[in-house]
């Protein structure tokens, strides 16, 4: 029986590996936050930290305890408008790109 990557570890390894994966990854992010999809969004975010910044040094970056970040970004995570931002703007200070947001009629 072949031997076949989980799902997580080749997305963490896609991000970690591929800009254009990163950046596409981080403007869905935005997206389904905008939409409403918490839950699709909150999961995009982790994996982007875990593959990029890491919880420790976003902690870091946004003065919010890691342990917290790690319950916020997780799928039952409620984190806070503000706390949203902060992770947004370490994740776009780390990536090095601000991601591409339009407004389209519904």
């Amino acid at each position: 029986m072949a031997l076949t990557r989980n799902y997580k570890e080749t997305i963490l390894a896609e991000l970690q590996s591929d800009p254009k994966f990163r950046k596409a990854t981080f403007e869905e992010a935005v997206s389904a936050l905008l939409d409403g999809e918490q839950a699709e969004a909150l999961s995009m975010l982790r994996d982007l930290v875990h593959a990029t910044i890491t919880f420790k040094r976003l902690a870091e970056e946004t003065g919010v305890n890691e342990k917290s970040l790690h319950r916020m970004l997780s799928l039952r995570g409620n984190p806070t408008m503000r706390n949203i931002g902060l992770i947004l703007q370490a994740i776009r200070e780390a990536l090095g790109f601000t991601p591409h947001v339009r407004i389209v009629a519904a």
